[in-house]
């Protein structure tokens, strides 16, 4: 029993790092595309991609609740533009 926590620790832990760094890499990167100027353009570039993600979501979770808020959420982002 003590090894099966001990591995869930790890299994959890290593996950955590993973999460983290992707984090930190992301804002990192979206931190040097604003100074950069050129954080406009990328999310113009990617509202209609992220439309088209949720869009290819909801059609494989077969339409739940969620699909919607989803959709919207990606719509809001092309729309801010």
């Amino acid at each position: 029993m003590e090894t099966v926590l001990t591995f869930l620790l790890v299994r959890f832990a290593v996950l955590a790092v993973i999460v983290a760094v992707l984090v930190i890499v992301g804002f990192a990167l979206i931190t040097r595309l604003k100074r950069r100027g050129r954080w406009d353009e990328t999310r113009r570039r990617l509202g209609p991609v992220a439309s088209r993600a949720a869009a290819g979501y909801a059609r494989r979770r077969g339409g739940s609740w969620g699909s919607g808020l989803d959709q919207k959420a990606a719509r809001r982002l092309g729309d801010r533009l």
